[in-house]
């Protein structure tokens, strides 16, 4: 896939940001606001389960939705950065309480492919990506509100996977972490380290002082949970890939590293629903019903 440069990067634009974080899967969720207006969006939501039990509760939707309310705020985009692993997204509750379009990367198609056949969907699952309100293409642009935002595809996590320029803030799901973090595996089924360099090197491209916020962190050597750096500091001390670390060097250390992680604790609900945009698939009889394949993961 040919990269195409972002277009319409605006500096003088500065979104209003307010993060979320959710500690049972160190997720932060974003509300990010026009400055010039009453429209936001939301990105990368959580629905709270306890898979255990097999429970769903909304606590951290809730959370956001009364922000929205409690504000005054119109919702125009329900933004997924990519399929998720490590939680269910809560995009069709938001939609439900506040509207709103849900948008992911088109790759989404090749993703659900590849688990529409590890969970053994049926063909009444759809693997065109119709479960979501729209797919960014790289480069395509949206408005929230008088800002213009833009898609730029960043595979190598997960083939879907976009980092969301909205004016000085961008909005890089798991394709980087802080910089004491570094950067998200890559041994997923579509994962590549080779084209996690090179997203990478395409986020790093971008404007130093840009603001970039991070879809998970995990407080490494007990620091305070953190999700904001810039792409200036990434640069100089991200530990994967700061400092002029070579494709080669990045792709040889992901795949050592990678052999030493778990598996995500909710990888097998996430993967189900995330794919469906949200949707908790049913069983023949309506009831909502998650699969559990054996040596499939």
């Amino acid at each position: 896939m040919e990269n195409k440069e972002i277009t319409h990067l605006n500096m003088d634009v500065s979104p209003e940001v307010d993060g979320f974080f959710d500690p049972a899967s160190n997720t932060i969720s974003y509300i990010v606001k026009d400055p010039n207006s009453t429209s936001c969006a939301i990105i990368d939501s959580v629905l709270d389960m306890d898979y255990a039990a097999g429970r769903i509760t909304h606590d951290s939707a809730d959370a956001l939705i009364k922000s929205v309310q409690d504000r005054g705020l119109t919702l125009e985009w329900i933004i997924e950065t990519h399929v998720h692993a490590d939680h269910l997204s809560a995009a069709p509750y938001i939609q439900q309480k506040l509207g709103g379009k849900v948008g992911v990367g088109a790759r989404i198609t090749e993703v659900q492919k590849v688990f529409g056949k590890v969970f053994n969907e049926g063909t009444e699952f759809q693997r065109d990506g119709s479960q979501f309100d729209a797919l960014f293409e790289d480069g395509d642009c949206y408005t929230i509100g008088t800002m213009t935002a833009c898609a730029m595809a960043t595979p190598g996590h997960t083939p879907a996977c976009m980092v969301h320029v909205i004016g000085d803030a961008a909005f890089a799901g798991d394709t980087l972490f802080m910089p004491d973090g570094g950067s998200a595996r890559a041994d997923f089924p579509g994962g590549d380290a080779g084209q996690l360099y090179d997203s990478i090197q395409r986020v790093l491209a971008l404007p130093e002082d840009m603001r970039l916020f991070i879809c998970h962190d995990y407080g490494p050597g007990g620091r305070d949970i953190a999700w904001e750096t810039t792409v200036g500091a990434q640069k100089a001390a991200n530990i994967h890939v700061g400092e002029g670390k070579t494709r080669e060097e990045f792709i040889e250390f992901r795949k050592e590293r990678d052999a030493q992680l778990a598996v995500p604790k909710l990888i097998i609900p996430s993967l189900q629903v995330n794919m469906r945009a949200g949707e908790i698939p049913c069983d023949s009889d309506g009831n909502p019903t998650l699969k559990v394949p054996l040596n499939g993961i």
